[in-house]
């Protein structure tokens, strides 16, 4: 395993596993929890677990490396066995269950919390829900796929593709630490559907699983919906989404108000913001309260990379949210309503960039919908950042420190973006619920 990953990578992946074996007991509690459909299996569900939590840890990027490593001492002395063969690997992992797979999840979520690594954002609690097309393709496809048509006339063509929703957990973060952002739990489209849809059915299951984990939900402009508002203002939690539809009431008496009401002026990081917040607005009968809107007008220059420039950029947001100015201040919700982008930045791309998330590891026979539900959501890879998150201090020299890098650039920001690596925090943003993934989607 040396030779194909080098001394260094697996140095670190065996510091990664003893401090996910010491905080979190990953083998007798997570890994021991999972269960599969085989009747009498000879190879146990735990060994697999094991095995692709390494491979994804790692980075291998398919089930043959995975195979041609099987040998290596680390398997040996981890394991106590050989790695058994990608086939075996993909037809357990087929099979595997995905609501054991959840409770894995929520075992690492307790054990966060509990460790004060998950803290409010001034006393809120916050999460983000989008949607992602993981992957299209014109030839293969399952029971599970969306179609489309693409181009017209001769040219026409139908794609199928598999889109998701996302929920993401985004905690507060500590002076000097880098964000833990957890993914807790997705689920697919289905035919038919529309993406608020969707969500609905996955905002159920997560109030259920974690009724306090958060207190307001961001998402785009697409949940800006009253079926979507009214479920979660039902079960006691607020929503602040992104406001673009200019057809509608609310955005028209936003824009007049705007026009009418002197700004404030204000700074979000290094950019200058004109801001304009109406509170109890009803312009939205359709939603059950009055709700909030908030305009920012932002200005902040970048140097050009072809000719080493600057150059003035001027973007204007809106959001509605139905939270009241006594819960958050006009620049909480500014960075909140920002932080939608975190999904995007610390999941999907670094899913994709890091963790070959577009890589589909086995063809399914026959579409399992059961086990779709907890594709591409991984729940371990978030413990590599987990010792700098921890609310106890730690000497940055210490045994953990090289298990820690800069974190990426967001997208919102322009910053710049590199590829995550093994030691870097992005490897938190990903749990390891991908176990029962890519296995179960067609290229």
């Amino acid at each position: 395993m040396e030779t194909l990953l080098g001394k260094e990578t697996v140095t670190t992946l065996r510091r990664l596993i003893a401090y996910a074996e010491k905080v979190f007991q990953f083998s007798a509690t997570i890994v021991a929890g999972v269960v599969d459909g085989r009747l009498q299996p000879r190879i146990p569900a735990s060994l697999v677990v094991q095995s692709v939590a390494a491979l994804f840890w790692a980075r291998m990027g398919s089930l043959n490396a995975l195979e041609l490593a099987r040998k290596s001492g680390f398997f040996r002395r981890w394991l106590g066995r050989p790695v058994c063969s990608a086939d075996t690997v993909g037809r357990v992992v087929e099979r595997m269950d995905p609501d054991s797979l959840r409770r894995g999840i929520h075992h690492i979520y307790d054990r966060l919390k509990r460790n004060k690594a998950l803290p409010d954002q001034s006393g809120l609690g916050v999460a983000v829900v989008d949607g992602h097309e993981s992957h299209a393709s014109y030839r293969r496809h399952c029971q599970g796929c969306l179609e489309r048509t693409t181009g017209t006339g001769e040219t026409a063509r139908t794609q199928y593709y598999h889109r998701q929703v996302t929920f993401m957990l985004l905690p507060g973060t500590r002076p000097g630490r880098d964000p833990v952002r957890l993914l807790l739990d997705h689920e697919p489209q289905r035919k038919g559907e529309d993406e608020a849809a969707t969500a609905l059915r996955l905002l159920q299951r997560v109030l259920d699983s974690y009724p306090r984990a958060f207190d307001l939900v961001v998402a785009d402009a697409l949940y800006s919906t009253s079926p979507v508002f009214n479920f979660l203002l039902a079960r006691g939690k607020h929503v602040l989404t992104v406001l673009k539809d200019d057809r509608r009431n609310l955005c028209q008496d936003a824009a007049a108000l705007c026009a009418a009401t002197p700004p404030v002026e204000a700074t979000f990081g290094s950019r200058q913001c004109l801001w304009w917040d109406f509170p109890d607005l009803l312009s939205w009968p359709q939603v059950s309260v009055p709700v909030r809107v908030i305009c920012s007008r932002e200005t902040r220059t970048v140097r050009r990379q072809l000719d080493g420039k600057k150059e003035t950029l001027i973007s204007e947001w809106k959001w509605v949210t139905t939270l009241p100015k006594s819960a958050a201040s006009t620049a909480l919700a500014v960075a909140i309503g920002h932080q939608r982008w975190d999904i995007e930045n610390h999941g999907f791309n670094e899913l994709v960039n890091g963790w070959h998330a577009d890589h589909i590891y086995l063809q399914p026979r026959v579409q399992r919908h059961r086990v779709l539900p907890v594709d591409r959501l991984l729940g371990v890879q978030h413990l590599s950042s987990i010792p700098r998150a921890e609310s106890r201090a730690q000497d940055p020299q210490g045994p953990n420190a090289g298990l820690l890098g800069r974190s990426n650039g967001h997208r919102d920001s322009g910053g710049p973006r590199s590829r995550p690596s093994l030691t870097s925090p992005s490897a938190t943003r990903l749990a390891w619920l991908q176990i029962a993934t890519r296995t179960h989607w067609c290229p």
